[in-house]
């Protein structure tokens, strides 16, 4: 019996995965509004303790998030396209101030001889650029001129806000539906813990989202108050890096220092960088993570680092971004392993 109960799982994992391979592509904009529902879903229910009926709830939060979105379309993309665009055309006289200060102060601090052939670069690096952002127009054109590419994107487009508003308006049907398809002998203990996995894992996804938004901001008005030409472009990428622990920081400030020496040409915007960078990580550690993350996952700082290296490792990138997620569920596990074996006879005896 034992034998046929973990073939038949077996089977349906198996199964499951050669349906997600065969139809990824299809299934992408499923996973994604699955994903933005499971997140914004608390809203929803907190709506609903106010007496707002469910679908006028979702209405609500779905005409909210996409305010949100053409807010960011129409303020913050234009103010991102600008700051590159002036970006690339400061790039030589950039460069003729590394020709003239930068290079002799490395020669003589540092017993060097550089010889750098800046003059070739100063008419070369633009020339390198327009004909890169011609290539991305030749693949941008490309894109839209395969009609099944870009049958798939506007359906997936379309797909997403469609199925999110339905997932949302029928998720609690949804959840009771998966939980009557459980084994009645092991409901009780498999609602436990799928319900701690999903406090915990819930939590630390949106406390970490608005910690990369709050951050992102931070970034960018501080930099901003020290006159930095490209503070929104470093300050949102570092705010989006900052999902991975230290990788955020790390980018953010070493763009910015590059950013400041290159525009201001003294040392003391530099200091100012690191100023910024040094009360924007105090904020984070003392009151954002605190009140927005907590003590979700509950890992060692070691614990932490040993599983996103080995999420890089094994998945790249991706594993990465996946590494503290997989990890707190995989602590909620371990915990209700370690409780079964303090109660078995194992143990005791």
């Amino acid at each position: 019996m034992i034998k046929q109960r973990n073939a038949i799982i077996g089977a349906s994992l198996l199964a499951a995965m050669l349906v997600f391979y065969f139809l990824s592509d299809i299934l992408t904009p499923f996973i994604v509004a699955a994903l933005i529902a499971y997140l914004v879903d608390p809203l929803v229910n907190q709506l609903q303790r106010l007496k707002v009926p469910r679908i006028l709830a979702v209405i609500v939060v779905f005409l909210l998030m996409t305010a949100l979105v053409v807010l960011f379309l129409l303020i913050f993309v234009p103010i991102l396209q600008q700051q590159i665009i002036n970006f690339v055309a400061k790039i030589p006289d950039m460069i003729l101030w590394l020709q003239l200060n930068l290079v002799p102060w490395i020669n003589s601090h540092f017993g060097l001889s550089l010889t750098l052939d800046m003059s070739y670069l100063k008419h070369v690096l633009p020339n390198d650029l327009k004909q890169a952002g011609t290539v991305v127009n030749s693949l941008w054109h490309t894109f839209f001129s395969s009609s099944k590419t870009l049958f798939i994107w506007l359906a997936n487009l379309l797909l997403i806000p469609v199925v999110l508003f339905y997932l949302l308006r029928d998720w609690p049907k949804l959840l009771k539906g998966m939980q009557s398809l459980l084994p009645r002998r092991n409901e009780p203990a498999l609602t436990a813990l799928v319900r701690e996995c999903n406090d915990v894992l819930g939590a630390f996804l949106r406390g970490q989202l608005l910690v990369m938004l709050a951050l992102g901001l931070i970034y960018s008005l501080g930099l901003a108050v020290i006159g930095l030409n490209t503070s929104f472009v470093i300050g949102l990428t570092a705010g989006l890096l900052s999902i991975v622990p230290y990788l955020g920081f790390i980018v953010g400030i070493a763009a910015a220092l590059i950013a400041a020496l290159l525009q201001f040409h003294d040392v003391l915007h530099c200091v100012y960088v690191i100023v910024v960078f040094v009360i924007a990580q105090s904020i984070e550690g003392t009151i954002l993570t605190p009140n927005l993350v907590g003590d979700r996952i509950g890992l060692h700082p070691v614990a932490v680092i040993f599983a996103i290296l080995t999420g890089g490792q094994l998945f790249g990138f991706f594993g990465i971004l996946l590494a503290l997620p997989t990890a707190a569920v995989a602590m909620v596990f371990l915990r209700h392993f370690r409780t079964r074996y303090f109660q078995s006879r194992l143990y005791r005896t």
